[in-house]
């Protein structure tokens, strides 16, 4: 048996191939809606991918389901209280997928959602009886359990979708035996938990020790723990979970409709008609020149999460990035997708050479340099956009807390007449809420380069606890 996990850091997102070496067949487990990694990691070990199961409707990004039945003629399994446009086996407690010497048995587990299932993998050359491993989707991760709050939108309360999931984990998860392995469907970073370990396999027993939310202890207080404090979901969650039961366009239809080069005037006049300028370059080349009006984020951080928490999947997107990452730049949007992508700008900023007159800038002060703008007599105001978790550990005083999800219905607070500076944990958010803040009339906008991690390896102060160190 082959069991491969394949790890997407950009979404922090975990999928699955389940190989039977004997008979050359295989299933993908949620995988990711560009699936060239499965048909070539395939290819190399003489399998043909003949299944492809999803444990639940994701939130967080676009399966590749439909491009692995309409590319190889896969077939498609869901929970059997799935609903979906498109024709699928339902799959219900104890219904099992086997090919070779590997049984695939489904264990309901409804919580995160109401058709979550996992997925006993059997190794039956080594053990009929007891499950090699178990893909828990999004019930159960390392560290962390689903959270039950992404369906209100749906018409399910987090307090009811709490209760399925306690039971899911004290009735079906945690009697299975300690040494099977865990293998989830995300990592640290996801927003489908609040406190993912950076681990992305363990055992039973080890979280049966280790998970704060498998410890003892009553439903109520399993439901009051796992639906406080949870992150803001982004807008295009709920979006995402009812487009992956539809039937819609494969990735190849919609990357062959987007990617077409638009040379510099009709890049213009698309903007001018309220197109959304996307600058997927890193942020230090976007604060030397950028198109006047762009977004900028940045390929090297969670582009995908803050493209769909930023821009409006319904208006189009005009992509500037490097020659030669335009794909890419498409691809990531459209795992998330949005395929509303309307072309990229040919040659990119180079097409900008001579129309100066059109780009904009903006400052990145190092730390120490900062410091001494932030103690002169003109004071700018200084922002803030982590998150309020991050804020609550240590900040930089006299800084206002404004999140980078919230800071264009928050600048109101602001005075477009002084200069700004802002700053994050790292420098790659306080990028976006520069070109944020530009565009909505601030024209002297700045950031701390490497954000509060640079501030603190220059030995610069911070607040704690409401104390100076």
């Amino acid at each position: 048996m082959i069991l491969k996990q394949f790890y997407l850091p950009c979404l922090a997102h975990a999928s699955y191939l389940i190989g039977d070496e004997q008979t050359g067949t295989a299933a993908v487990v949620d995988p990711q809606r560009d699936i060239g990694i499965y048909l070539s990691f395939a290819t190399e070990h003489k399998l043909q991918i003949k299944h492809v199961f999803l444990t639940h409707l994701h939130a967080d990004f676009v399966a590749g389901h439909l491009e692995l039945r309409d590319q190889i003629g896969a077939a498609i399994y869901l929970g059997a209280k799935a609903q979906a446009e498109y024709k699928f086996t339902p799959l219900s407690d104890g219904n099992a997928v086997e090919f070779g010497r590997v049984r695939m048995k489904t264990i309901e587990t409804p919580g995160h959602t109401p058709e979550s299932i996992s997925i006993a993998v059997y190794d039956l050359a080594k053990n009929e009886t007891e499950p090699h491993a178990v893909l828990t989707g999004d019930t159960l991760f390392v560290g962390d359990v689903g959270r039950p709050d992404l369906r209100a939108a749906l018409g399910w309360s987090a307090t009811d979708l709490g209760a399925l999931l306690y039971d899911s984990l004290q009735n079906k998860i945690l009697p299975l035996p300690d040494a099977s392995l865990v293998y989830p469907a995300h990592g640290a970073g996801s927003l489908c938990g609040k406190a993912i370990s950076k681990e992305t396999v363990s055992t039973i027993g080890e979280q049966r020790r280790l998970n704060y939310a498998l410890q003892p202890m009553s439903k109520q207080a399993f439901i009051e723990l796992v639906t406080a404090d949870q992150p803001e979901a982004p807008p295009y969650f709920v979006y995402d979970a009812v487009l992956n039961s539809k039937e819609r366009a494969t990735l190849d239809e919609a990357l062959q409709r987007e990617l077409k080069p638009l040379d510099l005037s009709r890049v213009l006049e698309l903007q001018a008609v309220r197109a959304q300028i996307l600058d997927t370059r890193e942020p230090e080349e976007f604060a030397c020149a950028h198109l006047a009006g762009s977004t900028n984020i940045g390929l090297s951080g969670q582009y995908a999460t803050w493209a769909g928490t930023i821009l409006n999947r319904e208006k189009p997107i005009v992509i500037i990035a490097n020659p030669g990452r335009e794909t890419e730049s498409a691809v990531r949007l459209g795992r998330i997708g949005f395929d509303n992508v309307a072309g990229y700008l040919k040659d990119g900023m180079q097409s900008l050479a001579a129309r100066p007159d059109l780009t904009k800038t903006s400052e990145r002060f190092s730390p120490p340099l900062a410091a001494e703008v932030l103690a002169s007599q003109r004071t700018p105001q200084l922002v803030d956009v982590r998150t309020p978790g991050e804020r609550e550990q240590k900040f930089i005083a006299g800084s206002v807390g404004m999140p980078l999800n919230h800071l264009l219905e928050r600048s109101t607070e602001l005075d477009k007449q002084q200069s700004v500076v802002i700053y994050c944990a790292g420098g790659y958010r306080s990028s976006i809420a520069a070109s944020l803040l530009q565009q909505a009339g601030f024209s002297n906008v700045n950031e701390i380069a490497g954000g509060l991690a640079a501030w603190e390896v220059a030995k610069l102060p911070v607040l704690m606890n409401g104390a100076r160190v």
